[in-house]
């Protein structure tokens, strides 16, 4: 079955006992049983529910896995993800990643005993080199938020086969639509569903992945005792967004290529950041492990101050200067004091996040709009 027709229809089905086309919102939070212990396949709506059922068997199929673990956040996938750990266990990460997952790691999970090492992974053979006897996985983000650096991960998916560590690959920013980390010998993806697969601003919701019964039932047993699980609401609202991710981001792809030029041949642009430029660090890998170079960018510009990249953020009108990304609509950003605040500054400009730093989400409007809105903030 070709992806397109998979969006559509994998996972789900119509409703047996009404011929419904969209599976129900089951909004309840128990199920009657005909006697302790016998009922229907659930028991009680932390554990189970059919609505996440469906979206957790859609996650599965268009990521190419066997199942898929829902959470009521991007944050509290990773959160479960980390509780496959235990104290002492290293995990060797990407230093350019989202400022929440930075956070997390290092405020929460630093003080339960687990260490994070931050390396720059766009050589993956860099990351080798970091991997101690106590190493127990490796996190990557690519393309990686917000310069978009392109990582190997089937280069790294060997380092980590070979010396037993699992490998967590966050498709965020690219999608299933445009890679997919579990045929590139990840062993486990992460989304916020937040962004690109719910589509529409209008959910929080996470997701993990895995093809591996043993690591699937491990996030299970999390997702079941620490209970960070999301409404049967939000799960409709993101089986709802896949439908239409392969056209969403078609078109967001289409766009994104477009702005991307057009940022690198205005006279007071600086450096454009996006992996479909041929002199991008590792196009080359982002040609041979994507489908597309999807619809998120940053940039600077050649005056290259707050007061300059502030004039830009606060006076474009079709791109809303909000958090977030992957919606319908088109967003500005400044990474510095929004999405990646959290992390020290002289971290971020250790890794290249400059302050005057602008990232794009581009939603999937007409283009041509799109381009003259940026054209006029520019000035």
């Amino acid at each position: 079955m070709k992806l397109g027709t998979k969006l559509i229809h994998a996972g789900v089905a119509p409703d047996p006992s009404t011929g419904a086309i969209m599976t129900p919102i089951f909004q309840t939070s128990t199920y009657v049983q005909s006697a302790p212990g016998v009922h229907k396949g659930y028991e009680y709506a932390r554990t189970q529910n059919p609505t996440r059922d469906a979206l957790q068997n859609a996650l599965a199929a268009i990521e190419n896995g066997t199942h898929g673990i829902n959470f009521g956040s991007g944050l509290a996938a990773t959160d479960a993800v980390m509780k496959l750990l235990s104290p002492g266990d290293e995990v060797v990460a990407t230093n350019d990643l989202y400022g929440g997952t930075y956070r997390i790691f290092t405020k929460v999970f630093e003080r339960y005993g687990i260490k994070f090492s931050f390396v720059g992974m766009r050589d993956a053979a860099s990351v080798a080199a970091h991997i101690t006897p106590k190493t127990k996985m490796i996190w990557l983000e690519t393309p990686t938020n917000p310069l978009l650096n392109i990582i190997d991960i089937a280069a790294v998916a060997q380092i980590a086969q070979k010396n037993g560590v699992l490998l967590c690959v966050d498709n965020t920013f690219a999608s299933p639509y445009l890679q997919n980390p579990l045929d590139l010998g990840a062993d486990i993806v992460l989304h916020s569903a937040t962004k690109y697969l719910g589509g529409h601003s209008d959910v929080v919701h996470g997701a993990v992945i895995v093809k591996n019964e043993e690591l699937a039932q491990q996030l299970y047993f999390i997702q079941n005792s620490c209970g960070a699980v999301p409404g049967p609401q939000d799960c409709f609202l993101v089986l709802r967004g896949i439908k239409t991710l392969h056209v969403r981001m078609q078109r967001h792809c289409e766009n994104g290529e477009k702005i991307a030029h057009f940022l690198r041949n205005h006279d007071k642009v600086d450096k454009v950041y996006w992996p479909g430029f041929t002199d991008h660090p590792n196009h080359d890998i982002a040609k041979r492990q994507m489908r597309g170079y999807g619809g998120m960018m940053s940039f600077t510009l050649k005056d290259d101050n707050m007061d300059a990249a502030n004039r830009v953020l606060s006076h474009t009108h079709l791109f809303s200067l909000a958090e977030s990304l992957g919606g319908v609509e088109s967003l500005i950003g400044h990474p510095a004091s929004m999405t990646h605040a959290s992390i020290p500054r002289e971290e971020r400009i250790k890794n290249g996040l400059a302050d005057s730093l602008i990232r794009l989400s581009v939603g999937i409007e007409d283009v041509d709009d799109l381009i003259a809105d940026l054209d006029q903030a520019i000035g």
